[in-house]
């Protein structure tokens, strides 16, 4: 199996999860297509990174280091599928949150797409407008 063959299997696992991020997050199944597709993910990351981490020279010491890792295609793939694992699980999280905040799903909806895009931007906002609808910048509720 090709590195670009598994990105597109992966890129192509995250959508129906997004979409019922946005138009069914109550329906009781898409906590469960949400959970299946971080775990296969994680499980696809898992297996790319056992399978050809000896076969790239680099690390995490220098962005030249970061560069030289990321060379290697399968490599690569598994840095991008630790985004969409990572993305997807934070969508979730504003999703729930939202619901429990009541942050309106019309605020929720461009801050799941730029999390789906752009991952720390999208989750940025959010907290930011989550901040200002709420009047405060506090992760946790007070009972």
């Amino acid at each position: 199996m090709t590195a670009p063959w598994i990105f597109t299997i992966c890129n192509t696992l995250v959508l129906p999860a997004w979409l019922l991020l946005l138009v069914a997050p109550r329906w009781r199944h898409t906590s469960t297509v949400i959970l299946v597709a971080v775990v296969l993910l994680s499980g696809a990351y898992l297996s790319l990174l056992f399978g050809h981490w000896g076969e790239t020279k680099g690390g995490f010491g220098t962005l030249d280091d970061v560069a030289k890792l990321f060379a290697n295609p399968f490599v690569l793939c598994a840095g991008w599928i630790h985004y969409l694992a990572f993305d997807l699980f934070t969508g979730s999280w504003e999703t729930r949150d939202a619901a429990r905040t009541g942050v309106p799903r019309i605020v929720l909806a461009p801050c799941l797409i730029l999390t789906f895009l752009f991952g720390p931007v999208g989750l940025g906002l959010y907290l930011l407008l989550r901040a200002i609808i709420k009047g405060r910048f506090r992760l946790e509720e007070t009972a």
